[in-house]
């Protein structure tokens, strides 16, 4: 069996509490769609975007959604969590299997600065394996902005790649941009599930591993209820995108040993972008000297 049936949860929802929303929804999905062996919630729907409301895990939280996997049969990925941990505070997605265990937690690595403000970076990498199938990835939002985190998860085996998201600013059609071209250069999966309503923009994606686009929300709520074929996955990056590119493959046999990730980087170019900071008014006199700086 090479196949997966994922559910991704685009739902309309409010900053509060979603708890009990969100497991009626995954009761409701599994009733509908009885085939579906993996459901997929956005990034912090459970409780919105305030860190004061940040849980523990192992908890109360996580338990009733290993519960929901437990009674429903399937894998379930909750979205994304505040977490308390020593201390500090992450951006946690948990990754339960059909008989309720919590067999991963992926903490984001890229929160989104300087806005995702009290939140710490992780750097840990998830790929988890589904028996009989294949491997899947984790990654959270903003993560999906840079591509190194990606080609670390291909490198591990990832086949497909879930991306838990809230995204309500301008620049979610960029996101989906770069879930595409992050699908086909890993040539794998990629499953962007945003919220709707007053949390997100929607705009959902899944996108197959030859950059094919096989479904793209809009804005409202949106149950995606799609199959994943792994052996499609695996004969892309055998043969190559449409029978050309095999990206992969190319950057194993390349010998490159690129700069920008040896010691001592940190001194290039990027050394001079200033400091990572809310970008502050530019009042018309600073407007005019950077238009005539510009030329």
């Amino acid at each position: 069996m090479s196949h997966l049936a994922i559910a991704g949860l685009q739902l309309e929802l409010d900053a509060k509490d979603n708890l009990s929303t969100l497991e009626r929804e995954i009761d409701a999905v599994k009733t509908r769609f009885p085939w579906v062996q993996m459901v997929v919630l956005p990034e912090l729907c459970t409780y919105g975007t305030n860190t004061e409301l940040a849980v523990h895990m192992p908890g109360e939280v996580e338990n009733c959604f290993r519960e929901s996997a437990r009674k429903n049969g399937i894998w379930l990925i909750p979205g994304s969590i505040f977490e308390r941990r020593d201390g500090k505070i992450y951006n946690t997605a948990p990754v339960i299997n059909p008989e309720g265990e919590v067999i991963a937690r992926y903490s984001k690595q890229y929160p989104f600065y300087p806005y995702e403000k009290g939140v710490e970076a992780s750097d840990n990498f998830v790929v988890f394996e589904v028996p009989g199938v294949g491997k899947v990835g984790l990654v959270i939002c903003y993560d999906i902005w840079f591509p190194e985190i990606i080609r670390q998860l291909a490198w591990m085996g990832a086949e497909a790649i879930i991306v838990p998201t809230l995204t309500n600013t301008i620049d979610r059609d960029i996101e989906l941009a770069i879930s595409q071209a992050n699908a086909a250069t890993n040539q794998l999966y990629f499953f962007s599930v945003n919220s709707a309503g007053r949390l997100g923009n929607g705009k959902s994606m899944v996108v197959g591993p030859d950059g094919t686009i096989i479904h793209q929300a809009s804005v409202g709520r949106d149950i995606i209820a799609v199959e994943l074929d792994f052996e499609h996955v695996r004969r892309v990056r055998e043969r190559g995108l449409h029978g050309l590119g095999q990206t992969l493959k190319s950057f194993r046999d390349a010998e490159i040993c690129y700069p920008v990730y040896q010691e001592g980087a940190g001194e290039g170019a990027f050394a001079a972008l200033g400091a990572l900071e809310v970008p502050s008014r530019c009042n018309v006199t600073e407007a005019n000297e950077l238009k005539e700086k510009a030329g």
